[in-house]
């Protein structure tokens, strides 16, 4: 949200951050004054974590770091839905697409159509027509009708419902087709041309195509959850969300001595809301450690925190994750694309070998066994070998977190070798 752009790049915050940018500059400026304060680490991997050890990667050498305590902020990413085509060259993911233009300050196309739903897709279109691409459709899969069963929850938060109207309003004046309740059938195109284009259905279920030379895509964001979970924290299922969630208080404690969660790793509450669950987490580590900290204020902090924790739940009934659509995606669409692995081979590694959860389908089939570890084919994965057993999505389990949680190089050396 507020990746800063490298160095020599002029724009202002106003163009990256939008309503955001005062948020922002604050943030950026409180991580300053801190320079000299705390070692920085920056571009280093923290790939497996052991009871009072961090173990941390960087340019090529592997150490430890001891910890008395732990705030894991090791935020989230894109939830994607395998589509037929959604491997073409061209499609990326919402997250990647904004990346592009604040880190990289390029389009992901000339001409990019957005798929999926939740704010960050209206978001994503609105700031690409800001950066002058064209914008050929925005295409969401969530019903109209949801929208109006969660605005109870979702009046919590009036702001950011007069925010998300301003997008909206921006993109239709701008012409942009916005259709919601779309099942999608097909992203167009070839290996040389790459994305030609993509087809749906909309609400009334007739087809539709739309040219475009870039797709973007996402269904919310699902949490990093592979350290926290070798960390040895439990984990439970949302069936909000459809996702396996760290177990945790809201003050950022777990189940294990020592461990804190933070940011959308625990719970995906935006922005702000990640600012709010830092310092309770920052807060409960003090306290444990016998410092005082302001009891008014850890009370405030827990007050806004539930309110954006409704609001969260508001989204999530507006935006629905289509695990329906999930579960019936064809058989030939690739569904792990580390490993090439189809939506067909994991239905058969429920049927024809026997698989009841998917730890067990990863090691007959592979699935989720490749470089992103299951992190893009999960959630879609959980919801085929589900359908495909007729069990209830938790039945068929989560994928375990494995060290390293990251590729390493395989020239990568101890610190004391």
């Amino acid at each position: 949200m507020y990746r800063q752009q490298p160095p020599g790049f002029t724009r202002k915050p106003q163009d990256l951050y939008g309503t955001e940018a005062g948020r922002a500059v604050a943030v950026h400026g409180a991580f300053a004054a801190l320079a000299g304060k705390v070692e920085y680490l920056p571009e280093t991997l923290a790939w497996n974590i052991q009871p009072g050890a961090l173990h941390v990667a960087r340019d090529g050498v592997a150490r430890k770091l001891p910890f008395d305590a732990i705030i894991l902020a090791t935020g989230a990413t894109d939830r994607l839905l395998p589509v037929p085509g959604w491997t073409r060259p061209g499609v990326y993911s919402l997250g990647g697409a904004q990346v592009s233009l604040k880190a990289q300050a390029c389009a992901i196309g000339a001409k990019v159509a957005f798929l999926g739903t939740g704010p960050l897709l209206y978001l994503v279109a609105s700031q690409y027509l800001k950066a002058g691409a064209e914008v050929a459709a925005v295409l969401d899969t969530s019903p109209n009708a949801a929208r109006f069963k969660a605005l109870p929850l979702m009046a919590s938060r009036p702001e950011l419902l007069v925010k998300g109207a301003a997008l909206l309003w921006k993109l239709r004046r701008a012409g942009v087709p916005i259709l919601r309740g779309v099942t999608p059938i097909a992203i167009e195109g070839d290996a040389e041309q790459g994305v030609t284009g993509l087809r749906v259905k909309d609400a009334q279920g007739r087809e539709r195509q739309f040219g475009a030379d870039a797709v973007a895509m996402g269904w919310h964001l699902r949490p990093e959850t592979q350290l926290a979970d070798l960390a040895g924290c439990a984990f439970e299922h949302d069936a909000l969300s459809g996702l396996w969630m760290a177990k945790m208080e809201p003050d950022g404690r777990t189940g294990v001595k020592g461990v804190y969660l933070a940011g959308d790793s625990a719970r995906i509450l935006g922005a702000d809301g990640a600012e709010i669950a830092g310092r309770l987490a920052a807060s409960s580590v003090l306290m444990d450690l016998g410092i005082a900290v302001p009891v008014a204020e850890v009370t405030e902090l827990h007050a806004r925190r539930a309110v954006m924790d409704r609001f969260r739940r508001g989204l999530l009934k507006a935006f629905p994750w289509p695990g329906h659509l999930a579960a019936a995606v064809p058989d030939d669409t690739l569904l792990c694309r580390c490993e090439a692995i189809t939506a067909g081979e994991l239905r058969r590694s429920a049927s024809a070998l026997g698989a009841p959860e998917v730890n067990r389908a990863k090691a007959l089939t592979r699935v989720g066994m490749g470089r992103c570890q299951g992190r893009y084919c999960g959630p879609a994965g959980q919801e085929v070998l589900a359908a495909a057993r007729g069990v209830p999505l938790p039945e068929v389990g989560r994928l375990r977190g494995q060290a390293p949680v990251k590729p390493l190089s395989i020239a990568t050396i101890a610190e004391d070798a």
